[in-house]
């Protein structure tokens, strides 16, 4: 990757927290630190992966993207008006009763495969779009981001059995892996580990990475199937909240929306990054 892009993937993360930032704050909404953990995987998968067109949202042979986490909703949203899927004016309608910016992810925005929320059900439904494909001898590919909170649910476990049986290597899970979760941290409320070690059990093809270095998210990624014949599953650890000091690593900031004066501040945080 050069200097040149790798900046450019960069400033796409930096552009999508602050469209979230101010989203958040407008609407009095929640989910800012789980937003922030996906920055980097989001700006990489729409500025450097995917084969989308912002013009042709439906068009047949695009690849898939699935919000498991559909808490996550406002960053994605930022993500497909900065590539232009719809107008970022959209954005201020964002949780505004009758508009189709929810707070978890629907399916009428455009550029949006499935509406999200109840967590568990990303990954089985990418598992049947993938085999779909394979089925059909279509090209795409099915990309689902999860949280690892949502891996406490059994309905993943199952697809994740589902998916090798299958051999849909045209399947990539990406788990944001920043170890806190709704009421506490994951390592307390259920304990993942060693979560690699159980991916390869499922005979997954496996990669961990840092899941803020948006160099080696991409590199990464475009090596899939990271095993012949194989899903893939992408481990990337990273911070709830990354970007903003006192959101970081704090359990409060998965249900919190910022005051003004948290606004300005974080505002501040992230312009003031490279």
């Amino acid at each position: 990757m050069t200097v040149e892009h790798q900046a450019e993937l960069a400033a796409l993360a930096k552009a999508i927290r602050l469209d979230t930032l101010t989203m958040v704050h407008r609407a009095k909404a929640s989910h800012v630190g789980s937003c922030f953990s996906t920055a980097e995987i989001l700006a990489v998968l729409y500025g450097d992966v995917l084969r989308v067109d912002p013009k042709n949202p439906r068009w047949a042979d695009r690849d898939r993207f699935i919000l498991s986490k559909g808490h996550a909703a406002a960053i994605v949203y930022a993500v497909l008006a900065e590539r232009g899927f719809f107008p970022r004016r959209d954005l201020t309608e964002y949780c505004v009763d009758g508009s189709s910016l929810t707070g978890h992810l629907s399916h009428h925005v455009p550029g949006v495969e499935i509406s999200t929320g109840s967590l568990g059900h990303g990954l089985p439904i990418g598992c049947g779009m993938a085999l779909a494909a394979k089925r059909a001898g279509r090209p795409y590919r099915v990309f689902v981001l999860l949280s690892d909170g949502e891996l406490d649910e059994g309905s993943n476990w199952e697809a994740i059995l589902f998916a090798p049986q299958h051999r849909l290597d045209n399947l990539v899970a990406i788990v944001d892996y920043n170890k806190i979760q709704a009421f506490g941290m994951v390592q307390e409320v259920l304990d993942l580990a060693p979560l690699a070690d159980k991916f390869r059990a499922f005979r997954w093809g496996v990669r961990e990475v840092d899941g803020h270095d948006v160099s080696a998210l991409s590199e990464l990624v475009h090596q899939a199937p990271f095993e012949a014949g194989r899903p893939s599953v992408l481990i990337a650890h990273t911070v709830k909240g990354k970007g903003v000091s006192f959101m970081e690593n704090q359990l409060a900031w998965h249900a919190k929306s910022p005051n003004a004066e948290q606004l300005a501040q974080a505002i501040r945080e992230l312009e003031e990054k490279p």
